[in-house]
């Protein structure tokens, strides 16, 4: 399996040096600032979807993942498989759910030949579904270290689960540290304690003074300046890794296979979204041939996906425009998976896209409704991936949460609320529709008082979290500062650059 980058580039910049997945592996961003995809998507047939119906989770993660890691040994990657998606990781099931299922569905709502169904994606130690992807990239990023007795230093951004997922996956890891930026006072209680309690000393918090979209540019201007990334072994976690990309699109098979009993049935998703990543995997997954008729994009007040799935205009809002939401994880006014959608929607031809998004950077947008001037007609084929989209408010997101409660006797949270509120108006007639857990309520627990009156219930382990001391320092958005930050902590004795 070979890599190319969205925006055009190959090793050497040439077809005959291709890009391997060990290669891309510890990294994000291409050296052209572009994102790595397969040359082309691997497919599956019916024969390994029957095949893979009766696996459990880790074994099925295995089988999907040799089609993308060639390069790395079977014996190898299925052990690292077998070693993530343990009952002993994922323990945090309800209790009428079984750990041993890892992504267990759980169905909410049948009947006028119409299902909802929910997959539980937040059983793992942070609580959030981050974490089904970033115990895989601990192991996967240690595996790799120790072949070639290397170190990593992981700079990444959060806006709230990312951050904590990264952390709790490579805490007390050999030869890798962790420098993550969050938005300064944007976070739940929730989500802040369960970084910032960290006292590891291979983890560095850094709460930026500004939104998740300033320390996403951070961490994408550190990558591309390629010398200080080389330099200092930088590598990062965020969604543009391909390696979690690619570990969360073995949740969509698994639904699906546990959602049907023919493979010629079909079955719908809603994933709550912000930056991209999550449905990327999604997206990524139908590449693949599975039968996935909608792909629905639920956004929260930031609606900047939301815009562009109804019209084609891809409008990113700057800092004063993104709202502070009861949705937090979704504040988030720039994806950045964005681009590996958009150049499967222009067919591969990475010199458009490079173009598309370098106007992303001057102008803040593009257009491709085909209106006159725009920069393309493309938005007309959007129905041929499947995407669709809606919007969720606050008052929506109280009004799920009760409705939830009420008829299911379940508490969401707030991101996935908005998820199911915008699936109940996109469900079909025949077709199941799975709305993807974005984590337990308990990490959102001041909407869910305001929704419900009551706390929301929390994990054993998690009972006082917001009372433990926290570690973390405070910054602004200067890059300069953040890379002398990051010389210092790596290797204190030399100069800050």
């Amino acid at each position: 399996m070979h890599y190319v980058s969205t925006r055009g580039y190959t090793s050497n910049n040439s077809a005959q040096a291709p890009v391997l997945f060990s290669e891309i592996l510890l990294g994000g961003l291409a050296p052209d600032g572009g994102l790595f995809l397969p040359a082309s998507y691997p497919q599956v047939s019916s024969e390994e979807l029957n095949t893979w119906r009766s696996l459990s989770y880790a074994d099925l993660a295995f089988f999907v993942l040799k089609k993308f890691a060639t390069d790395i040994p079977e014996e190898d990657l299925h052990a690292i498989t077998r070693k993530t998606y343990t009952e002993q990781v994922y323990q945090n099931a309800r209790a009428d759910e079984s750990a041993q299922d890892i992504t267990p569905l759980r169905v909410l709502q049948e009947g006028d030949g119409r299902k909802l169904i929910l997959q539980a994606l937040s059983n793992g130690p942070t609580l959030a579904f981050k974490d089904m992807a970033m115990q895989l990239l601990g192991n996967l990023f240690e595996y790799a270290l120790a072949k070639n007795n290397a170190e990593l230093n992981i700079f990444g951004a959060t806006s709230g689960d990312t951050g904590s997922a990264a952390e709790y996956a490579m805490r007390g890891k050999k030869g890798i540290r962790v420098f993550m930026l969050s938005p300064h006072k944007k976070m739940s209680a929730f989500q802040t304690a369960q970084m910032f309690s960290l006292q590891d000393p291979n983890i560095f918090n850094i709460a930026v003074e500004g939104v998740f979209d300033d320390c996403q540019d951070m961490v994408k201007a550190v990558s591309n300046d390629l010398e200080f990334k080389r330099k200092l072994k930088i590598g990062t976690v965020n969604s543009i890794n391909w390696a979690r990309v690619v570990a969360q699109v073995v949740y969509y098979f698994r639904a699906y296979l546990a959602a049907t009993q023919r493979n010629d049935q079909q079955v719908s998703f809603t994933v709550p979204s912000g930056n991209f990543g999550n449905i990327c995997a999604g997206h990524i997954a139908r590449m693949m041939g599975l039968p996935i008729a909608q792909l629905v994009v639920a956004t929260n007040e930031n609606d900047v996906l939301d815009e562009f799935f109804r019209s084609g205009i891809y409008r990113v809002r700057q800092s004063a425009e993104t709202y502070h939401t009861t949705s937090p994880s979704m504040d988030i006014s720039k994806a950045s998976n964005f681009e590996r959608f958009i150049y499967d929607l222009l067919d591969g031809d990475a010199e458009r896209v490079r173009a598309l998004f370098r106007k992303v950077e001057t102008e803040g947008g593009f257009d491709l409704s085909g209106a006159p001037g725009s920069d393309g007609d493309e938005f007309k084929r959007i129905s041929q991936f499947g995407f669709t989209s809606g919007k969720s408010v606050h008052a929506d997101r109280l009004a799920t949460i009760r409705q939830v409660q009420k008829e299911f006797g379940i508490t969401v949270d707030t991101h996935t609320a908005d998820g199911i509120k915008v699936a109940l108006e996109h469900m079909q007639e025949g077709i199941p529709m799975i709305v993807l857990e974005t984590a337990l309520a308990a990490k959102f627990n001041e909407t869910i008082k305001e929704a419900l009156g009551h706390d929301a219930a929390r994990p054993k382990g998690f009972e006082a979290i917001e009372t433990l001391p926290q570690q973390f320092v405070v910054m602004t958005t200067d890059v300069a500062q953040m890379k002398a930050y990051i010389t210092q902590h790596v290797a204190p004795n030399s100069p800050a650059e």
